[in-house]
């Protein structure tokens, strides 16, 4: 082997998006049908990647009317204190609402998105996990569709330090979306 092909390079270490998607209708034809499934995606860092019904307007479109035409944005941004690439979220929706990990965002508001976030408009979830990278012009994105809803998948909604006894009495006697059932 050359050193050429030893040596790695900076599209080795790109900061990776994992976006997993949930809708309970997802077995619709077309839902996802204008999204890159399964494939790594190249994004410049210094574009905001925006996610919404217009394929015009967005980078990746859902195939859905219920969906805004501009429904969230997500814009990178490295402070001089670290080295990783890290990420904002920003509501473009007007009518619809946009929550992070349960913090409710209203139009035109932003946040910092953490390294794992459950994100959730109309019926939709979004699991988004950001994994760092050493590169500064771009960064990927890989979507995936999910057979089960993230938030039961992860629990995000209990605080993982709350004891199992505590837990149980937290559960109330009707469902409600916003807690795991034990």
């Amino acid at each position: 082997m050359n050193v050429s092909q030893t040596m790695e390079t900076e599209e080795d270490f790109l900061t990776r998006l994992h976006i997993k998607l949930y809708h309970p209708q997802q077995s619709c034809k077309g839902l996802y049908g204008m999204l890159p499934l399964g494939k790594r995606s190249s994004h410049p860092a210094d574009v905001p990647l925006r996610l919404g019904r217009d394929a015009q307007a967005c980078t990746y479109a859902l195939v859905d009317p219920r969906v805004s035409r501009k429904q969230l944005a997500l814009h990178a941004y490295r402070t001089a204190q670290s080295p990783d690439m890290l990420f904002t979220i920003q509501n473009l929706s007007q009518r619809g609402r946009l929550s992070v990990n349960s913090s409710a965002l209203g139009y035109l508001e932003r946040m910092d998105l953490p390294d794992k976030a459950l994100l959730r408009f109309g019926e939709y979830e979004m699991l988004i996990t950001r994994e760092s990278g050493e590169a500064m012009g771009s960064f990927e994105v890989e979507f995936e569709v999910l057979e089960m809803p993230p938030s039961r998948e992860t629990c995000m909604c209990v605080p993982s330090v709350t004891p199992v006894m505590e837990l149980r009495a937290l559960v109330p006697l009707e469902n409600d979306e916003t807690l795991c059932h034990l």
